[in-house]
């Protein structure tokens, strides 16, 4: 059995190109596969092996400038999910192509998973899926609104084309781990939104934390690796019927 760690955080890295090398030397020496996207406004990445190897790199990261308050969700798989260790340089962790946002600095207000189904309950919330329409596809929350992206970069020119259908409203916002809920709150307070939320730890945090029975979610959660898929307590279920 393998321990999968799904991870990230903004933080201001001067030089992200001097962190990448170590980080590679410490995975090969613990035997650590996956990927690490590398920028000057943090890092995220999906990592997997032995649970010691796994806390030996958290704890690097975490010693990293601003990583202290490192995100990460942990899964398991029973066969290595990946086939190898990048450790890639991006002009961002998570791509929009918007210039001027600090997620670190303006992401909005988080919702905690066992608050999430009293938030999307209330008819003056609006639920906003961030992801790309392919992972809709495996499944999302009751009566979520899917913009029907194929990619994040396209989500600013979907909210500027739709953005008075939702005056009034409380915007809440969930992706899978969180990462794109960082950027995509910051972006709508860039945009002039004062009340809008996000969930947590995202979609796995939430299928982790909240028992089957209760949930308002439905089918899988699309993942990045040869797992393909998990739900509830974020076990494997893999490729959708």
């Amino acid at each position: 059995m393998f321990q999968v760690a799904a991870l990230y955080r903004f933080a201001s890295f001067d030089d992200p190109a001097a962190l990448r090398q170590p980080l590679l030397d410490l995975c090969a020496a613990e035997g650590v596969m996956g990927t690490l996207l590398l920028a000057r406004e943090g890092i995220n990445g999906t990592i997997a092996g032995t649970e010691a190897g796994i806390a030996a790199v958290l704890g690097h990261i975490r010693g990293l400038p601003d990583c202290a308050g490192l995100d990460v969700k942990f899964s398991t798989a029973a066969a290595m999910p990946f086939q190898r260790m990048k450790v890639r340089l991006k002009k961002e962790i998570v791509t929009m192509k918007v210039a001027g946002l600090d997620p670190a600095r303006d992401a909005a207000p988080y919702v905690d998973p066992a608050d999430w189904n009293a938030l999307v309950d209330d008819p003056d919330t609006v639920l906003i899926d961030t992801r790309n329409g392919f992972e809709v596809g495996y499944g999302s929350f009751d009566d979520a609104i899917d913009p029907d992206t194929k990619s994040f970069g396209e989500f600013p020119d979907w909210w500027r084309a739709n953005a008075d259908r939702f005056a009034g409203k409380r915007v809440a916002m969930f992706c899978t781990g969180g990462i794109r809920c960082e950027k995509s709150t910051a972006f709508l307070r860039h945009e002039g939104v004062e009340d809008v939320v996000h969930l947590k730890g995202g979609i796995l945090a939430y299928l982790e934390q909240v028992p089957a029975e209760e949930s308002r979610w439905h089918g899988s959660c699309f993942v990045f690796d040869e797992r393909v898929s998990v739900g509830h307590g974020l076990v494997e279920v893999g490729e959708k019927e």
